[in-house]
């Protein structure tokens, strides 16, 4: 049986990397690689940068390509053939947002005293809670409900893999809508809601923005949640406005903090007002208000009296 290992192109990037130096690299190693990962080295002062080729690459193509982009030169090795699941399962160790400890099917020990699971594997749907975004979201629901907060009409919207529709069913034990224009993602976050024993509180559905009838007869929410990019939510800055009761709270995401005016200034047109920002790193999480004062108008297709 012929070998089916694979070649590592591997480098050490310095931490003070910008977002758009990393994205630079990145793209540059693209034409050789199959597979790219990075992963904190030296105490957090640098990334481990590893991208997987099938073939062997060509050394000097590589080394100008980096050189274009302001890279280190890198090193490469060949890499016999493993079991890459559970490799690369064993590189995503637990991890802790608030009371949330969010691990993978591989981890077998107990979750700690206090925390609130949630199972979730690497797919094809984003949210694994490993971004900072998505890390971001479960820190502010989880600081929204040990704060009292009340929340009985929840939205995910752009739910990807369903982690915070399954963080939200946690906290607030009631019905709880994801949404998402990918069939792939609604599936996984049906999937995800199932393994982690809340399917009967978590609906995943297919939706282009509000454009669900799902949505427009669940209306009017009282907490919707959206980590997606900032241009989205822009775009669907009025959906927010029409679909959150008075008083509701919007937790918007996937933004880089230069991102924030744009994402505010949008909000702020359609009334809503920035309750919070919070940031890790270059990236953020807005927290908007639906003012308890605003007259509700009620999207087309809601038949709730």
């Amino acid at each position: 049986m012929p070998d089916k290992g694979l070649w590592a192109i591997r480098l050490l990037v310095a931490g003070t990397r910008t977002t758009a130096e990393l994205a630079a690299i990145e793209t540059a190693l693209e034409a050789f690689a199959v597979a790219q990962s990075r992963f904190e080295a030296e105490g957090g002062k640098a990334w481990q940068w590893e991208a997987l080729c099938e073939r062997r690459p060509d050394r000097r193509a590589v080394q100008a390509a980096l050189a274009g982009v302001g890279a280190p030169p890198a090193s490469f090795d060949y890499v016999a053939a493993r079991d890459w699941v559970a490799e690369s399962q064993r590189r995503q160790p637990p991890i802790r947002a608030g009371r949330f400890f969010v691990h993978g099917s591989h981890h077998k020990d107990r979750p700690p005293r206090g925390s609130m699971a949630l199972l979730i594997d690497a797919g094809v749907a984003f949210g694994t809670g490993r971004h900072e975004t998505t890390r971001g979201c479960l820190l502010v629901l989880d600081g929204l409900a040990r704060a009292g907060r009340k929340v009985g009409r929840p939205l995910d919207l752009g739910c990807g893999s369903g982690i915070l529709a399954l963080a939200m069913a946690k906290l607030w034990p009631v019905p709880v809508l994801a949404a998402d224009n990918d069939p792939q993602a609604v599936a996984v976050a049906r999937e995800n809601a199932v393994v982690n024993g809340v399917d009967g509180l978590v609906r995943a559905v297919r939706s282009h923005g509000f454009a669900a009838t799902a949505l427009k007869r669940a209306a009017p929410f009282d907490l919707i949640v959206a980590n997606i990019l900032a241009r989205p939510l822009c775009r669907l800055a009025p959906g927010f406005a029409r679909h959150l009761a008075p008083g509701g709270l919007a937790v918007l995401s996937g933004l880089l903090v230069e991102q924030e005016d744009m994402v505010i200034a949008a909000q702020a047109r359609q009334g809503l007002r920035l309750r919070r920002r919070q940031r890790d790193g270059d990236w953020s999480v807005l927290v908007f208000a639906q003012p308890m004062n605003r007259k509700l108008r009620l999207p087309s297709g809601n038949r709730r009296t």
